[in-house]
């Protein structure tokens, strides 16, 4: 007996032995002794008040990077009230799982004011789906996709998801090309042949009616371009892209636009940034509001107190009509006044008979707050030309009942801004179709003001994918943050504008979610503007509140970048030419032409 419990005991001591061996060895690769010594050494001489805090500092510092462990989506409601989606990120932090942070980002669906019921209800079931299978694709195959990733590396993150959305598009094309096969063969029973009646005898045409005159008709406009189809579940890919980027910024503790603009510039923090211009939607005259002026959809770059002032007058009617050209103005009496219905833009709807009536009304506005048009802010028109074409008549409806062609369009045009010089910036003037329109336009006014693709303009993943921006022909482009761009894709594209010498303007979708970090990438990104609603719902107050903190936040810092003055980069595409046929024959570097020298023909 004696023998067995002494068998045991050496059993248990070589066991011991061999734990100690082990342990001995683990510590020793990860380097806890070297450290351990280190760290007691330091905490000695620097005798901090709370040992424990500054030991638990100390070995933070040396523990391994979060890494991403799981990536929850849910559907939750916008500022609208329509579902959109949310994706949270949770990483292991420290051996634990930890809720980093959640994004809201909203859908690519307009917003229409007045939309016909069965127009309704399609559009929510759209809505739904794609809010839905965004919800399955994060919660199933991207959770699984970015398990064990580090937040901060944003590249490679952003490489899995593109990859991850071509599967599916490729994937849904394949099922497409399946079933459309099995329909071709599927054997069907050919009808039988039925003979074509005879023809009718020719009947005689009746004679036109005296003072009667044949229809003109005028060159026939091209039609529209069906809409970019876009993929149900694209948002989740943007979604979890920001969502990345916020993590990353959050676990390195700094804001997300550095984070945004060190991504643009080659990991390194520029020295200077700059604030976005705002471009605030102030007042809505289009095809919803009750007047008879559809052109005027104005995005105003302006003060805040002018939309105090303007909530002011919304039982005071508008200022008298300007006698100008025939189509400009109606000459009726009983002008109605401002109706007060905000908008989902947070804007009031303005009944508005004439082009000029809310120039007007801005201009009265201004005078009596003293702020002078044109120095202390500038105005800037959405056009929306797609909503303006009246296909059964080939022409742009810029009021009621008053119809211009394109060549008159570019007529009314001009003379406003030759009118009003304080407009710098005309957003959409023409449908994306008519490119003739647009580089008449840009010819007559690029020089003068800017000449901004939204609505008209390819979406981001179309346009990086051509290379070429030079469609329709402007110097500003209007990019969102929506469906499957990436925070990497805002970088490509950004730098890609920048190189043509064309302004960027960071728009929001139509419905707006509670979520600030559009301002954030449009400091990041150093865009010209950021496009919001007026400061008179949740959803916009929200951005306006995060710019003044991030203003206040470079001020501190000394990091506050000045802005430049507007100026407008016109390139005379003829003249380009010439010179690149006639490149090998100059010694000297062509300078630019700028906007105050006259462009001569070549």
């Amino acid at each position: 007996m004696g023998e067995d419990s002494g068998s045991r005991s050496s059993g248990t001591a070589r066991e011991l032995r061999k734990l100690k061996q082990q342990a001995m060895e683990y510590y020793q690769e990860n380097g806890v002794p070297r450290r351990l010594e280190e760290l007691l050494n330091s905490t000695f001489y620097l005798q901090p008040a709370d040992v424990y805090g500054h030991l638990a500092n100390c070995f933070s510092k040396l523990a391994k990077p979060p890494t991403i462990c799981r990536i929850v989506g849910k559907s939750i409601l916008d500022g609208l009230g329509l579902p959109t989606l949310q994706v949270e990120i949770f990483c292991t932090v420290q051996n634990f799982p930890k809720s980093i942070c959640s994004v809201v980002v909203p859908t690519h669906f307009e917003v229409h004011e007045n939309a016909l019921p069965e127009l309704a209800e399609a559009e929510e079931a759209e809505r739904n789906q794609a809010v839905s299978t965004a919800v399955q694709w994060v919660n199933r195959s991207l959770t699984e996709e970015l398990q064990g990733v580090e937040p901060s590396s944003q590249v490679d993150v952003d490489h899995t998801l593109r990859t991850f959305f071509a599967n599916k598009v490729q994937e849904e094309k394949e099922k497409k090309e399946l079933e459309k096969n099995l329909e071709n063969s599927t054997v069907s029973i050919p009808a039988p042949v039925i003979p074509p009646p005879p023809p009718a005898p020719p009947t005689k045409k009746k004679p036109q009616k005296q003072g009667r005159k044949e229809t003109l008709t005028e060159k026939p406009i091209i039609p529209a371009e069906p809409a970019e189809p876009v993929f149900y579940g694209s948002m989740a890919i943007g979604a979890v892209s920001l969502a990345v980027a916020k993590t990353s910024a959050i676990l390195g503790n700094r804001p997300l636009y550095l984070n945004i603009a060190s991504l643009k510039h080659g990991q390194e923090e520029p020295a200077l940034l700059t604030m976005p211009l705002l471009m605030v939607a102030l007042i809505s005259c289009g095809k919803s509001s009750p007047g008879k002026l559809n052109l005027m959809k104005e995005g105003v770059e302006m003060l805040l107190e002018i939309q105090k002032h303007v909530n002011r007058t919304a039982d005071t009617p508008l200022p008298p009509k300007a006698e100008t050209k025939k189509g400009h103005n109606g000459n009726k009496k009983g002008q109605q006044p401002i109706t007060g219905k905000m908008t989902h833009l947070g804007c009031l709807t303005v009944n508005c008979d004439t082009i000029e009536q809310p120039l007007l009304l801005l201009q009265g506005i201004c005078a009596s707050l003293e702020l002078e048009l044109g120095t202390d802010l500038h105005l800037a028109i959405n056009c929306a030309g797609h909503e303006l074409m009246d296909y059964s008549r080939g022409k742009y409806e810029v009021a009621m009942g008053t119809y211009k062609n394109a060549a008159e369009m570019v007529d009314l045009y001009v003379d406003l801004i030759s009118k009003y010089p304080a407009i710098i910036a005309l957003i959409d003037p023409f449908r994306k179709e008519d490119s003739e329109q647009w580089d008449s336009i840009y010819n007559a006014l690029g020089s003068r003001c800017y000449i901004i693709a939204g609505t008209a303009s390819k979406s981001i993943s179309k346009l990086l994918e051509c290379g070429d921006i030079s469609i329709p022909r402007s110097n500003g482009r209007i990019i969102k943050h929506t469906d499957q761009t990436t925070m990497s894709d805002l970088v490509e594209i950004t730098n890609l504008i920048d190189s043509k010498k064309h302004i960027t303007v960071l728009g929001s979708p139509d419905g707006e979610a509670t979520d600030d970090s559009l301002v954030d990438l449009a400091v990041g990104l150093s865009v010209r503007f950021i496009k919001l609603g007026g400061p008179s719902r949740g959803e916009w107050v929200m951005k306006y509140n995060r710019l003044l903190t991030i203003e206040e936040e470079l001020v501190q810092n000394g990091t506050l970048g000045p802005n430049e003055e507007h100026v407008f980069f016109y390139v005379n595409e003829e003249a380009e030419k010439a010179l690149e046929a006639a490149a090998g024959e100059l010694l000297e570097p062509v300078e630019p032409i700028f906007p105050t020298e006259v462009v001569e023909e070549p």
